[in-house]
């Protein structure tokens, strides 16, 4: 019976998973600033990662929160959890131990990350593959990463596995690289529907590569409305006076040290 039917399975097998591999996920990978209750802006700079309780802040809140605390003469804490803030990067690393011990996922991927930076390739896959297992979107996509980069020996069926989970779970970069592998093996089809997703999560990128696909007459003029639409909405939703604010102290700061560096 096997035998006659196992072609059958097989089939039916990837269209049920293609037809989760292409639903639209409620929210991105980094979900929401546990402060705010904003979704986290989509590039990385716009939010910080509090070691002590490994909670990504968003720099609307993780300003107001210093500048309060200069105002008042405070000692710097964490804006979450209200732990002391760490001092250098070995208080920071005993800060995540921590919370490994307690099998925190995003911990274990921060801490893979600081292996990643060091060149302790191996340090780094043991510890994303740990996360990866707890069910972290971020440290799925860090593993294809280092398949891609060849970090560790290749592994195209493990590369794609891990791709496919991270971009199920929200990450846009992860389903960016899916669209751009679609591309190259001619089926634009596939590529095309993980560029929709990825713009309707705000993945700017993802919207151009779809303006392209548009203009080549793949992607239809309803299905590009929507995306349109969709991303605007997600960009919309990650923003705040509390933010902007932040980026005017960012932007103010970096045109003093500008100003700094052109007196010397």
């Amino acid at each position: 019976h096997r035998p006659q039917h196992k072609g059958a399975c097989k089939k039916r097998a990837a269209e049920l998973r293609d037809e989760i591999l292409f639903k639209q996920p409620e929210s991105r990978d980094l979900g929401d600033c546990p402060i705010c209750c904003i979704p986290l802006p989509i590039n990385a700079l716009g939010s910080t990662l509090m070691a002590c309780c490994c909670k990504m802040v968003c720099n609307g809140c993780n300003i107001a929160n210093q500048m309060r605390e200069v105002q008042d003469s405070l000692e710097n804490k964490c804006p979450f959890c209200r732990h002391p803030a760490p001092y250098n990067e070995k208080e920071t690393k005993i800060n995540l131990m921590r919370r490994i011990e307690v099998n925190d996922p995003v911990a274990m991927r921060q801490m893979g990350q600081f292996c990643y930076d060091e060149g302790d390739y191996s340090g780094a896959f043991e510890y994303f593959s740990k996360a990866a297992e707890l069910g972290n979107a971020v440290a799925h996509y860090l593993l294809s990463v280092m398949y891609h980069e060849e970090k560790v020996k290749m592994d195209e069926k493990k590369k794609m596995y891990h791709s496919e989970q991270a971009a199920m779970g929200g990450n846009p970069f992860a389903r960016k690289n899916l669209a751009n592998i679609e591309w190259k093996r001619g089926r634009k089809l596939r590529a095309v529907k993980h560029g929709i997703i990825g713009a309707k999560l705000g993945d700017d990128d993802a919207l151009k590569s779809l303006k392209l696909a548009y203009g080549m007459g793949l992607v239809s003029k309803e299905d590009f409305a929507a995306a349109l639409r969709g991303h605007q909405t997600a960009v919309n939703a990650t923003k705040s006076p509390a933010r902007e604010a932040a980026e005017a102290y960012y932007q103010m700061k970096m045109k003093k040290k500008e100003e700094t560096a052109e007196l010397r």
